[in-house]
């Protein structure tokens, strides 16, 4: 074991809570500011790996139900989706069409369908950075 193991198992159960909360605004801020669907995969999949640095990579993969090589399919999926759908519609591909939604509490908030196209991309990323590296630690993917 480790002499920081300690150290680093603790630091990492606060850090992933901060690290997947900053994502997650990268990923929602992204349609209006600086941001995105890349590089809020990118965040929120450097959590993953962090929880697999400090733990067990089997442990880590048995408390997730999610199969990251599914989740980047799904991610491609979701984007290629909301960028052919408006082609049906007669409109260019990756059209873009937003509304204005009244929720109580948060007001008034803008959806948009680049919102699902950033969805798309988040998935395809976290899934593609983490089946990586897992690949390339010898970790099962």
């Amino acid at each position: 074991m480790k002499e920081n193991d300690l150290v680093l198992k603790t630091v990492t159960r606060i850090v992933i809570f901060i690290i997947l909360t900053f994502g997650f605004y990268l990923f929602l801020a992204g349609h209006n500011n600086p941001g995105g669907g890349f590089i809020a995969g990118l965040i929120l999949s450097s959590a993953f790996i962090l929880m697999f640095l400090a733990f067990d990579v089997a442990k880590v993969l048995e408390a997730l139900p999610i199969d990251f090589r599914k989740l980047m399919i799904i991610g491609a999926l979701v984007s290629l989706t909301t960028a052919i759908v408006p082609v049906f519609f007669g409109k260019n591909i990756l059209y873009q069409a937003d509304w204005y939604v009244q929720f109580p509490y948060f007001g008034e908030v803008h959806i948009s369908t680049i919102m699902f196209f950033e969805a798309g991309i988040t998935l395809s990323v976290v899934g593609v950075v983490v089946t990586t590296i897992l690949s390339l630690s010898g970790g099962k993917s």
